[in-house]
């Protein structure tokens, strides 16, 4: 995000000012005035007090009078009304401090979110601007309080932590807004997520690459986020403008088994619940649906490692590594999905198959 260096007067008048100057030095009373400019007389005390705007009416008017163009006295008006809105912006800024230290800034700032400020108010500005936000008013009537349903359908008041997942959530978007897709289609999505296995089948150097590649080819949006501190959260799939889902992933357990049951487990949320669920992974909320999330697990376990392939290789007794690589092969899945199924339900000791383990890295 580009700073702006801008120059904001430290007094600017109103226009009114100028006039009774100017008034004051043609000897001609705000009554002689009013007559020759045919405004009421209040409407000119008002103008020379500062309670009242000056129009472009009055201004032409008053160029015809006084010789001093219709531009001098707009310019004037513009000057003073933006003066005045950047000193309520400032006093604005200046109450936003208890806000923003809610957030995870220093984290934010080392990932480049935002940018390096100083002052309190610097660093309200840029969060405001994060958020596109004017107010922290407006994050709240959004993130909590629900006032624009038709965008942003859960309540971020559920979470413990609403503000660390509010910044999670808004860098995916900044970061889907980066890439273009076509139309969302089910029917190819599905055909993809066929490629996709085989990529995690194989898991190559590049496989967050041909992953957002491939669910791009389908209307799906893929970006990496990486976590920020107060909300561990390693996925997250909504739907932007009611037309384009966006699956979001941390890598947070940065272990390749993990990575990919999560995707497949956000690709299960947008194929069977549609357009209106949004999921955040890994963070508790009253406002989660347990029936949704489990069906999202076992469309992920379809795709990953099925029930009946587990129920093949259990009947196939002791397992050492040339067992798990063969069956990995077998079910085009990659061996990691069955170590680490077989791990997590104690059937299989963390020692054995540590090398088919991949380690998951992605850049900022």
């Amino acid at each position: 995000m580009t700073k702006r260096n801008e120059y904001v007067p430290q007094t600017v008048t109103h226009p009114g000012v100028t006039l009774k100057e100017k008034l004051d030095e043609l000897g001609m009373s705000q009554k002689e005035f009013a007559v020759r400019t045919e405004k009421p007389e209040q409407i000119i005390v008002k103008v020379i007090d500062g309670r009242s705007a000056l129009t472009p009416d009055m201004a032409v008017k008053f160029e015809s009078v006084l010789g001093i163009p219709a531009t001098f006295w707009l310019n004037r008006q513009q000057q003073y009304d933006e003066a005045v809105a950047r000193m309520k912006r400032s006093e604005l800024l200046a109450e936003a401090c208890d806000w923003i230290s809610r957030f995870p800034l220093k984290k934010m700032t080392d990932f480049g979110w935002l940018p390096e400020t100083r002052s309190q108010e610097e660093k309200a500005a840029a969060l405001l601007s994060f958020f596109s936000m004017t107010s922290s008013k407006a994050w709240e009537n959004f993130y909590l309080s629900q006032k624009l349903k038709v965008s942003f359908r859960i309540s971020l008041a559920h979470y413990g932590e609403p503000y660390a997942i509010s910044a999670w959530l808004r860098q995916g978007e900044l970061q889907a807004m980066q890439l273009d897709a076509p139309a969302f289609d089910r029917n190819v999505f599905l055909e993809v997520l066929a490629e996709i296995k085989k990529v995690m089948a194989e898991h190559p150097d590049d496989y967050f690459t041909r992953l957002q590649r491939l669910c791009l080819d389908a209307g799906v949006k893929v970006v990496h986020t990486p976590c920020l501190p107060k909300a561990p959260i390693h996925g997250s799939t909504r739907w932007l403008n009611d037309h384009t889902p966006l699956i979001q992933l941390s890598a947070r357990y940065k272990q390749n088994d993990r990575f990919w049951f999560t995707f497949f487990h956000e690709a299960g949320h947008i194929i069977l619940h549609g357009r209106k669920y949004i999921s955040i992974e890994g963070v508790q909320h009253e406002a989660a649906n347990d029936n949704k999330e489990v069906e999202a697990d076992e469309f992920a376990v379809e795709w990953t490692f099925s029930q009946e392939e587990e129920q093949e290789v259990l009947r196939h007794g002791k397992l050492n590594e040339q067992d798990i690589l063969d069956f990995a092969r077998k079910f085009g899945t990659h061996p990691a999905m069955i170590i680490g199924r077989f791990q997590h339900k104690k059937l299989l000791p963390y020692s054995v198959g540590r090398q088919f383990m991949k380690s998951v890295h992605l850049d900022k």
